[in-house]
Order: C-alpha cells, then structure tokens, then sequence
C-alpha cells in the first residue's frame, strides 16, 4: 500500500472525515483525474490520487498548509527529502507532499519532478509575501489607473471608429425603410461594438483582479464554482444525463447549422440557380426543399454527435404526433398546403395572383404561410390553406400574357369608324401593350347616354395593368377631343304636363320669401 502523503494528526483526520462529492460516488480514488495546487488562486502543478486518498483530499491538505506558511509572519522554507524510497517535499521541517510515481510524468524520475516543484513552490510562496505586503498596493495602484485610462480611450476610440465606419447603423430614423437584410446588419454592426467595447473592460477587469490575492482568490472560487455548477446533470435522456453546458453547446451547433444553411442557399441561389435557366419559382422551389433538408438531416447528425439516443425520443415523437394531429389541425393542415403548393406549383414566387380582394405578387413561398405583396407595396402573409380552400385568379400561371378591357363611351351620333381608329392609335406607342395579338375594338351596345365600345389589349405585365389601363384612357381622351367626338354623361328630361299643378312649399321658405315679395310689390 502506498504510504500516506503527510503527517498530522489533524491534517488526516480531517481529510479522512472529508465527505465523497455525490457526483463521485462508485467511483474508486484511482479512476479520478489529477487536483491542482493552488495558491492565492494561481494553480502551480496538479497532483494525482494514491491509495485510498482521492486527489481533491491530497490537494485540500497541501492548499491549506501553503496558505497557512504565506499567511504566517516567519519565511516558509521546502526541502526535498526520501522516505520510503519516495521524495517527499518538506515545508518547515514538515512533510507537505510525497511525489508517487503517478504524480511524475513518463521520461522525468520522481528526485527531477521533486525538485521542479520545490522551485515552483518557492516561487510562489515568495510572490505570496510580496504581494500580501503594504508596500504592493501603493506599487500596483498607479498601473490599474493607467489599465483604467486605456480601457476608457479605447472604448470612445472603438466608438468613435465605429461610428465613422458604418454611419447608418447609429441613425434614429433612417432616410429610408429598412429592409430585413439591412436590418440585420445594422445589428450586427452595433452588436460588434458593443462585444469590442466589453471585451476591452472584461480583459482590463481580468488584469487588474490578477493583481491581488484576494481577487484572485474569489475569481478562482467563482470559476470553480460555476464550472461545477455548469456539469451537474440537468437533462436526462435516456441513460445520459445532459449538463447546462451540453445544452448550450448544442443550441450553438444548431445556431451555426442553420447560419451555415442560410449562406450556403444564398451562394446557390446566386452563383447555380440563375444560370440553370429555371423559373423564379422553380429556383425558389429547389431552395425551399434544400433549406428544410440540410437542416433536417444536420440536425439529426449534430444530434447524434452529441450522443443523443434519438431512440429515447419516439415517445415524444408519437405524442407530438398526436399533438399536431388534434391541437394543431389548423397548423397542420397549412404545412400540408404548403407542401402541396411546392410540389404542384399553382403559384410560384414572382407571380401575380389574386385571392379574394387582395392582389398582389408572389414574394415568398414558406412551409406554413406564404408572403404576397400588395400593390400598395404592403407584404401580407397569407395562409398556404387559402391557396387551396377558395378561388385563386393567377394572372401569371402558364404565361404572363393577359388580356385587358377598358370600356370607353361616345355620344349618339359619333362616327363609329373614327371612334374604332382613334381607340386604335391609343395603342400605339404604348410600349406595355403588345403588338402580338393585336388590339381589337368592339361595339358593345348601345347604352341609355352612349354608345358602348370595348378596347381590348394583351399585356405581358398584370401586375402593372392598373397603371397601363390609366396611360390608355389619358391617350383614348386626347385623341377623342382631336376629332372631335365627345363622351357623354347620363342626362334625364322632366316632362310637367297639367293645367292644376301647385307648387308647395314649406312654411320656412315661404316666411323667408314673403319680405322679398313685399319689397319687389309696387307702392
């Protein structure tokens, strides 16, 4: 058996009554890792378990009798001696710690690691008087305000810098909308500074708390503390319990998996999809089932890595299953549409549709709802079940060519062949109307104050069919005022016919009128 590390009754009583951390439990001394020494929160070497003493026991021992030997007023003083055919190292005349041979590295005998660590800890304990001395502070203080004063010069130069550099992500009100492209990088710019101006306070704060025991210390317990706190298993699944860490580390992965997805679409959309030749709505199509796939088929993988049994989660799988099925049938039931709008293509992204009394252009297609901007230029998120559920007019399907009415009303009595030439020549010089098939004219009807025609164009632009329909009736009016036939209003005749007709009137009006009446009466 491995001899004991020190002596003292009252160091080994006190670490025989040491209680075994529960995170430990089942586990013997010699299947745990190494335990630093440390002193005034500066870790000097790591020691590893001997016998039935743990690490953590042998380290606890030696950390008290070092702080003890800097606390003391009389200079502490290591020696190196054997016992046993082991060095041991000697503080005051007093074993302090016995160098096992798992405590020396391969290639280094046991005298070599004893002596290496005699030096590291006069050292330290020689930098522990001076620092614990009244005369450190009045050394250190005039070095922390200088720290201080570059902190703060490089915290309103990285600002000033910043705001130099990228003007627009510092106005108020922008001259202009944002869209949410250059929203996002106006965030990210004011975001970076922010990280920049952090970091320069949190490594001025580190330096400054390295310069005293005391700080150290507590910094040293702080991060020990939080490092333990982080690994406490937090979520079990399956038969591995998962740490506040692995968690974090996993949201990260994903984070980047789908940071990755994005640039990885954007790099296809424009350097492979506009040169294939395809549509806007089959290069959106090809985008949309990529994006969906990558991400599913990387989560699983990062999943896996992480050593998740994804086993454990056909419970859940069947329950939100269920879930999606009963609580979520209006959700589901847009998921499916949107599935069915990306393999059928009704509509496509850069088409002009119209749904109800809305019509607008196709901008974006997604998994649940689908984005349609207004002619407004207002974006409205429609749900994929009403592509499906009602009446959808696609101006665009198949091809853009359309064709497009403008009613125009003469007086009786206009000559027909020149009203037709004259709605004729409106289409000329109209470069939205298309030559092919040619603009026809036809005579409706004849109506209660005019005679009917009907204008009939084909446009490759519906979504510019409000605009082209104004341009021609401002053309159609013009050449109508030229020649000379005008366009009617609605006029009605009243006929009065009989020798008894009264005219009443109320008693207001007739006391207003009777002072003019006796005014205008001759004297």
């Amino acid at each position: 058996m491995t001899p004991l590390l020190w002596s003292g009754e009252g160091l080994a009583g006190a670490v025989r009554a040491e209680p075994q951390s529960p995170l430990r439990m089942g586990t013997t001394a010699s299947e745990r890792g190494p335990a630093p020494i440390v002193l005034d929160g500066r870790t000097l070497f790591r020691i590893w378990p001997s016998g039935d003493l743990s690490a953590e026991q042998r380290s606890a021992a030696v950390n008290q009798r070092l702080e003890e030997a800097a606390s003391g007023e009389t200079a502490a003083a290591i020696e190196v001696s054997t016992q046993n055919n082991l060095p041991v190292l000697l503080l005051n005349g007093r074993t302090l710690l016995t160098v096992t041979e798992r405590d020396v590295p391969e290639g280094l005998e046991a005298m070599e690691q004893a002596k290496a660590w005699r030096q590291r800890l006069e050292e330290a304990l020689a930098r522990a008087g001076v620092e614990r001395s009244p005369g450190h502070l009045r050394r250190v203080l005039p070095r922390v305000l200088a720290v201080l004063a570059v902190a703060a010069v490089l915290h309103w130069g990285l600002r000033a810098v910043w705001h130099r550099r990228f003007p627009q992500a510092w106005a108020l009100q922008p001259e202009e909308p944002l869209e949410r492209h250059s929203r996002s990088v106006r965030f990210l710019q004011r975001a970076a500074l922010v990280l920049l101006q952090a970091g320069v306070w949190m490594a001025a704060l580190v330096w400054i708390g390295d310069q005293f025991p005391l700080s150290r210390r507590l910094g040293g317990a702080a991060a020990a503390g939080a490092s333990r706190w982080l690994a406490v298993p937090l979520l079990p699944l399956g038969a591995r319990s998962y740490s506040l860490v692995d968690v974090v580390i996993l949201v990260a992965l994903l984070l980047l998996l789908v940071q990755g997805v994005g640039l990885l679409l954007r790099l296809l959309r424009s350097r492979v999809l506009r040169y294939t030749g395809m549509s806007l709505g089959g290069q959106e199509a090809v985008a949309f089932l990529l994006r969906y796939g990558l991400l599913f088929f990387g989560a699983l993988v990062l999943l896996q890595l992480w050593g998740l049994d994804l086993t454990s989660l056909a419970l859940f799988a069947s329950v939100l299953g269920v879930g999606v099925g009963l609580g979520l049938q209006t959700i589901s039931k847009n998921l499916l549409s949107g599935l069915v709008i990306i393999f059928e293509r009704p509509i496509q992204v850069g088409d002009f549709v119209e749904i109800g009394d809305l019509q607008g252009t196709v901008q974006k297609l997604g998994l649940r709802s689908t984005v349609v901007e207004s002619l407004d230029g207002v974006a409205i998120i429609v749900p994929n079940s009403e592509f499906l559920d009602s009446r959808v007019v696609n101006w665009s399907h198949g091809s853009p060519v359309s064709r497009l009415q403008v009613p125009v009303g003469v007086a009786y009595g206009s000559d027909t062949t020149e009203v037709r030439k004259a709605l004729i020549a409106a289409c000329d010089g109209q470069p939205s109307v298309l030559r092919e098939p040619a603009p026809k004219v036809f005579f409706s009807g004849f109506g209660d104050s005019a005679l009917e025609f009907t204008l009939l164009v084909w446009i490759r632009e519906p979504m510019r069919q409000y605009q082209i329909k104004s341009d021609l009736n401002f053309r159609i009016e013009a050449l109508l005022r030229e020649r000379g036939i005008s366009v009617p209003f609605p006029q009605r005749d009243l006929h009065l016919s009989g020798e008894g007709l009264e005219l009443r009137l109320s008693e207001e009006l007739e006391n207003r009128l009777m002072p003019r009446k006796q005014d205008s009466a001759p004297t």
